[in-house]
């Protein structure tokens, strides 16, 4: 499919199924350098965090997908905890489209800020949550959260805490 042809069709948004979890886990596999976490894991996060995640679909196949979740002790915040979304489906902004779904949902209308990680090199993340940030009228801050020697042991990269807000 060409991607002028992509862009004819209609992405539809949703919060995701458990029947979505394996479909999740095949989408985050060709979407490097995403962690892969376990199926059970996105299985989870298609049940127990559906409100606060969103699928995307074109003609019934995942080609989108966020993972999030409300910080318990802290229920204004969003946290993005994964974006992903297939080849065919990039360069037309739907991270942007699928992390303004899930704000728009009523357990979504405490929320006054997002906080995400990413590491150093992954610069479609930064440029997304950059963007996002333009799009909200809010400012984008960022320090280091989890360190790659500290607590990942080395064998991780240095994961930046990313923080959007105040929204308005």
């Amino acid at each position: 499919m060409s991607e002028s042809e992509t862009k004819q069709l209609t992405i539809e948004l949703r919060p995701p199924l458990p029947e979505d979890g394996a479909s999740v886990f095949k989408l985050v596999e060709r979407c490097p350098p995403l962690d892969i976490n376990s199926m059970y894991c996105n299985l989870l996060q298609s049940s127990h965090f559906a409100a606060t995640s969103v699928a995307a679909l074109l003609d019934g196949e995942l080609v989108g997908f966020i993972s999030g979740y409300l910080i318990p002790e802290r229920p204004d915040t969003l946290f993005i905890w994964q974006v992903a979304v297939a080849e065919q489906a990039r360069g037309q902004g739907l991270a942007s489209s699928m992390a303004q779904n899930i704000l728009a949902r009523p357990q979504c209308r405490n929320v006054t800020h997002i906080e995400t990680t990413i590491t150093e090199a992954n610069q479609a993340s930064w440029a997304l949550f950059q963007g996002l940030a333009n799009k909200l009228q809010t400012e984008l801050q960022s320090s280091v959260m989890f360190d790659r020697g500290k607590h990942f042991d080395h064998a991780h990269d240095t994961e930046m805490l990313v923080k959007l807000g105040p929204l308005r």
